[in-house]
């Protein structure tokens, strides 16, 4: 076994070393190189997304649910409607986050094995015109299915609503261009595609849109418009910010320049999911999803029909030798998921070709 383990989940992920070389520098959160650090921060997130012209970008402390549910505070109001569109765990948070709030909330379903479906949605706004927000995750994790974002998005705008866009999985790899999408509020967090340490969850959303809310939150820390006033009135957080996680977001962001951007992290996503896939066939586990469906971040596999197979063992097997994985998180068939996103490589998912037949041994297969 490695000292530390690559971690081939959704999040946390393995870091690179220089991001996690950031994060030994103490910092002043009112310092002028913090608010500066702040400022890279910022402009950076919303570079990766080609939005600098039509959007802002507002970082908050915690995980990616916090952003999310900060985001359904500051956007949608007392008297609006969420339309939530749904084939996974993730989709149905988004709902369960909306009703908690007292929000309308309307949904739509998808066998979890499905990708949203635009002209669904277009029929369903067509008839429904109190609705005034739609929310939909790009890449589903619970399965790891990609949905048709961009579709979406042009029906969405289409019939003059707002859409919300989870990218949580997906935001620094998977394309999201700004200059040729409409979206009100694109939402995601430090420690997936963009590859830094878990603690800061952000939204990019219309500057428009978020200057028509004010007071709108319920929430005095999940209040996104105040957030966002305090940076641009000083530059600083409006509470005490996590601030070696700020500076090795920057750091990840500046390596994910280096590499030339989200379609190059995109490439080197890919070829870690067709190593994985590679060996996986070669000792007989199949992918839970429709190749076409599966976006190369997080794929999920259905476990060995053997009746003798025990998932913990063939985890512990696989953990042994270095390599961390998640249980499945589905509502149909026992699975498990092996991500392919952090700072590992085609060599790193060879390695874990190369040791798959092992741990099914261990675990009775």
């Amino acid at each position: 076994m490695t000292e530390t383990p690559l971690l081939l989940t959704p999040g946390p992920l393995t870091t690179n070393p220089a991001v996690r070389e950031a994060m030994q520098r103490d910092w002043g959160s009112r310092d002028p190189a913090f608010i500066a650090l702040t400022a890279e921060l910022r402009q950076r997130l919303l570079g990766v997304a080609h939005a600098q012209a039509s959007h802002v970008a507002v970082p908050i402390q915690g995980s990616g649910t916090y952003v999310l549910e900060a985001a359904v505070a500051t956007l949608v109001g007392g008297g609006d409607t969420l339309l939530v569109l749904i084939n996974g765990a993730y989709g149905e948070r988004m709902a369960e986050i909306a009703r908690r709030m007292g929000r309308a909330v309307e949904v739509l379903r998808w066998d979890e094995r499905q990708p949203v479906d635009p002209a669904t949605v277009a029929e369903a706004l067509a008839g429904k015109p109190q609705i005034s927000h739609v929310a939909v995750v790009h890449c589903e994790t619970t399965t790891g299915i990609l949905n048709p974002l961009a579709d979406v998005a042009a029906v969405v705008a289409s019939a003059g609503r707002l859409l919300i866009v989870d990218a949580m999985s997906s935001f620094g790899a998977l394309p999201i261009d700004l200059r040729h999408m409409r979206a009100a509020a694109v939402l995601a967090s430090s420690n997936k595609c963009l590859e830094g340490t878990p603690g800061v969850g952000f939204a990019l959303i219309e500057r428009g849109v978020l200057e028509g809310c004010k007071g709108r939150s319920p929430s005095v820390s999940f209040d996104l418009h105040a957030q966002w006033s305090g940076f641009e009135g000083n530059g600083q957080w409006r509470f005490t910010p996590p601030v070696q996680v700020v500076a090795a977001m920057v750091e990840a962001l500046r390596l994910l320049e280096a590499e030339g951007g989200p379609p190059a992290r995109l490439r080197r996503y890919e070829a870690n999911l067709e190593m994985l896939l590679r060996g996986a066939a070669a000792v007989g586990i199949d992918l839970y999803l429709d190749r076409a469906l599966q976006a190369p971040i997080i794929a999920t596999f259905r476990a060995p029909e053997n009746p003798a197979f025990r998932f913990q063992t063939f985890y512990d097997a696989l953990a042994s030798r270095g390599f961390v994985i998640y249980p499945g998180k589905l509502t149909k068939g026992e699975s498990f998921r092996i991500g392919c996103i952090g700072a590992v490589t085609p060599a790193d998912f060879q390695r874990l070709a190369s040791v798959l037949g092992q741990a099914l041994a261990e675990a009775g297969v």
